[in-house]
């Protein structure tokens, strides 16, 4: 859970969990920076992944958002959580 009374800069390293919708196995950990690569129970229609990590700072969130959308999977959710 992120902590509320911490703030967050854009040149700071800190730990996101990215939900998408699709799949993604863990053979892609490279391509987005060595993050935890996890599948979320899905239901017969529809996949999730999650992507779970510390990010250097806002710029390579970003990169790592561009990076799932040139792939054509839709982002679910961005979550901030308590830095590590």
């Amino acid at each position: 859970m992120a902590n509320n009374s911490a703030r967050l800069r854009v040149a700071q390293r800190a730990t996101y969990r990215i939900q998408i919708q699709g799949f993604l196995d863990d053979s892609w950990a490279d391509h987005f920076g060595g993050l935890a690569i996890t599948s979320a129970p899905s239901t017969a229609q529809e996949s999730m992944t999650i992507i779970t990590g510390q990010v250097l700072d806002q710029m390579m969130l970003l990169g790592i958002l561009n990076r799932l959308c040139d792939l054509g999977l839709p982002i679910r959710s961005v979550e901030w959580l308590a830095d590590q």
